[in-house]
C-alpha cells in the first residue's frame, strides 16, 4: 500500500500512519529503530529495497530523505501556500517489516531535514542515520547525523571513495562505520580462525590481492598490518572484483585464502601441512551489510583504529612483529 500525499505537512503524515496503525490493529511500539536515509530520487528505489529486506531482521520505521529539485510556486492552484513538501507512505508488503516515509522536500526546506524528521520519529527508539552514496564530510554536525546513535555510510558508492574515507577519518567519531568495513567481516573472521590454529608462529609477512583501488582491500590491509605489525604488500589483480587473495607468511610456509571469483563464492583455504580446503565466502550484499550495521548500534573501535592508522598501498615499511592477533 502506497499513500500519497501532496503538498503536506508532518503533522498530516503523522496523523495518516496513527490512522493506518489503528486500521490495521498494531502499534508502532514494535519498531526497533528509526532508519533515516539520506539520498536523493535517482537510487531512491534501490535504496529503500534494501532498507526494505534489512528490516524484516530488524523491524524500523523507514524515513526516506530525497530533496526534489523542481520548481515550485509558492501558491498551489487551489489558492493555498505551499508547504514546499510532498510525501509517501507506504505498509504492508511494500514496507517490510515496518512503514517507510518518503519525504520530497522543495525549495529551502531542502536545507531542514531535521525539522521533517523529529515529528516522525518512532519514541523511544534509537536513530539510525544511513547514506548510502554521498556523505557530509562531517557526519557529526549534519543535521541528520547529530541526532543518531549510529550513522552508516558507504564510501565506494561515494563519487571519490578515497576522499569520502579520509574525510570520515578526519571527522571520526565512535558513532561512525563504513560499509567497506562491513563487506570484510567474513574475511575478517577466516583470517582469525587461521591464525588460531596451531601451531601459533609469527606472521612475518603479508600480501593482499585484489581489484585495484577498491577501498575494502585497503582497509583489510591496514587491519592486518595494524593487528599483525609486519609489512603489507597490496597487489592489483586486474581481473578482480573485489579482494582475492590473502597471503601470510611464516617460517612453516604460508597460509593463504583465495578466492578467485566472486561468481560462486568458492574460496580455498591452505595452511601449511594440511590439504587445501574449499570454503564458501560469499560477496556479501548490501542488504546482509546493512542488516548487520543495524544490529550493532555500539561502537566499532576495531574499525575506529584502522580508520585512524591511515591507508594507502605504501604499508611494507620494517615494523615489530610482537602480540600478533586477528582476533577482537
Amino acid at each position: 500500500m502506497i499513500i500519497t500525499l501532496k503538498n503536506t505537512e508532518t503533522r498530516e503524515i503523522s496523523a495518516k500512519i496513527d490512522e493506518l496503525h489503528e486500521e490495521r490493529g498494531e502499534a508502532a511500539l514494535g519498531r526497533v529503530l528509526t532508519l533515516l536515509i539520506s539520498t536523493n530520487e535517482t537510487s531512491l528505489e534501490h535504496d529503500l529495497a534494501v532498507a526494505n529486506n534489512a528490516s524484516r531482521e530488524h523491524p524500523c520505521r523507514v524515513i526516506a530523505i530525497a530533496p526534489n529539485s523542481r520548481k515550485v510556486d509558492a501558491v498551489v492552484d487551489d489558492g493555498k501556500p505551499h508547504t514546499f513538501l510532498d510525501a509517501e507512505v507506504r505498509f504492508g508488503s511494500d514496507a517490510g517489516a515496518g512503514e517507510i516515509i518518503v519525504l520530497r522536500p522543495l525549495g529551502g526546506l531542502v536545507h531542514h531535514p531535521d525539522t521533517l524528521v523529529i515529528p516522525l520519529l518512532v519514541p523511544d527508539a534509537p536513530v539510525v542515520a544511513w547514506w548510502p552514496n554521498e556523505a557530509p564530510a562531517n557526519l557529526s554536525t549534519d543535521l541528520l547525523g547529530s541526532m543518531a546513535r549510529s550513522r552508516i555510510t558507504d564510501a565506494m558508492h561515494s563519487s571519490n571513495p578515497m576522499r569520502t574515507m579520509d574525510d570520515l577519518r578526519r571527522n571520526w567519531s565512535s558513532k561512525n562505520v563504513d560499509m567497506s568495513w562491513t563487506r570484510l567481516t567474513v574475511w575478517r573472521a577466516m583470517l582469525a580462525s587461521m591464525l588460531d590454529q596451531p601451531p601459533h608462529l609469527p606472521v612475518s609477512g603479508v600480501r593482499v590481492t585484489g581489484k585495484k583501488d577498491y577501498l575494502p582491500m585497503d582497509l583489510l590491509a591496514a587491519w592486518l598490518r595494524l593487528r599483525l605489525n609486519v609489512p603489507v604488500v597490496i597487489e592489483d589483480d586486474p581481473n578482480a572484483t573485489a579482494v582475492t587473495g590473502v597471503y601470510l607468511t611464516r617460517s612453516d610456509g604460508v597460509l593463504s585464502l583465495e578466492r578467485p571469483s566472486t561468481d560462486d563464492g568458492i574460496a580455498v583455504q591452505n595452511v601449511p601441512g594440511q590439504s587445501p580446503q574449499t570454503i564458501s565466502v560469499p560477496a556479501r550484499t548490501l542488504e546482509e551489510c546493512l542488516s548487520e550495521e543495524l544490529g550493532r548500534l555500539y561502537p566499532d573501535e576495531i574499525y575506529a583504529e584502522v580508520g585512524d592508522s591511515g591507508l594507502g598501498s605504501d604499508q611494507s615499511e620494517a615494523l615489530n612483529p610482537k602480540n600478533q592477533s586477528l582476533c577482537p
